[in-house]
């Protein structure tokens, strides 16, 4: 809760971001740099899907950021709702921006990839692709939500409950392919019994999901800098105006 409660501060938090987004985007560009470097011209072709395997470099990291950005939100929203801390609706806004661009980039190679692999863009009795689909309606409707709303505690508030609710779309995702048949196969990385990928592989993927990670951590915090920043102006426009 100290930790919370430290970053809860303004002040803090803008020195703190400043501080880090250097080393966040310097990290993300060697990384995703690395990762497609090895995926377009190092790795070899999969033994079963050929060169269309080499997607996964891009597809992974953005399947498991849509989810981990989804989770972020849920959770800084929980915090919003509990402690009214203000960076946290702060972050829990910026997230879904970038949540829902990853998950675009999740949906839109994942048909590239599942086209030449499984002869079809998308599969609508495929319970992962749906849920996926669903995540990506409920950001946007996170997003328009919060919008619509006429102040700014209307819609910490509505987004709030929309975004611990839709929460449970998450471990849908997760789990589909073991409740429901699926042309997904079973996980190959994150396995009690370790990953069950050739390393060649496994090393520039994991790498690639690291900076994208990265990124994605940069993104949002430009985001809320430029947040906090607007809502000071705002503060002191209406202190201006009750001064009038």
């Amino acid at each position: 809760m100290a930790i919370l409660s430290a970053f809860a501060n303004p002040h803090r938090f803008m020195a703190f971001s400043n501080a880090l987004l250097p080393w966040l985007g310097a990290g993300a560009a060697i990384l995703i740099t690395y990762s497609i470097w090895q995926g377009l011209y190092v790795l070899p072709p999969e033994a079963y899907q050929g060169d269309s395997a080499r997607i996964m470099i891009v597809h992974v990291p953005a399947a498991w950021l849509s989810m981990g950005g989804y989770m972020g939100m849920a959770v800084a929203s929980l915090v919003w709702f509990v402690w009214r801390h203000e960076i946290a609706d702060v972050a829990a806004k910026s997230m879904a921006v970038f949540g829902a661009g990853y998950t675009a980039i999740c949906l839109m190679t994942g048909a590239v990839w599942g086209k030449p692999t499984w002869g079809t863009w998308f599969q609508w009795d495929d319970a992962r692709m749906v849920s996926v689909l669903v995540m990506f309606f409920i950001y946007v409707g996170y997003i328009a939500l919060r919008a619509a709303m006429d102040t700014r505690q209307k819609a910490a508030r509505a987004g709030a409950i929309l975004a611990m609710v839709g929460a449970i779309n998450v471990p849908i995702i997760k789990f589909s392919v073991d409740i429901w048949a699926s042309l997904h196969q079973d996980a190959s990385v994150l396995r009690l019994d370790g990953p069950a990928m050739a390393p060649e592989f496994l090393t520039p993927l994991l790498l690639g999901a690291l900076g994208h990670t990265l990124l994605f951590a940069a993104l949002v915090l430009v985001a809320m800098r430029a947040e906090v920043r607007l809502r000071r102006a705002d503060a002191l426009m209406m202190r201006r105006m009750a001064g009038a």
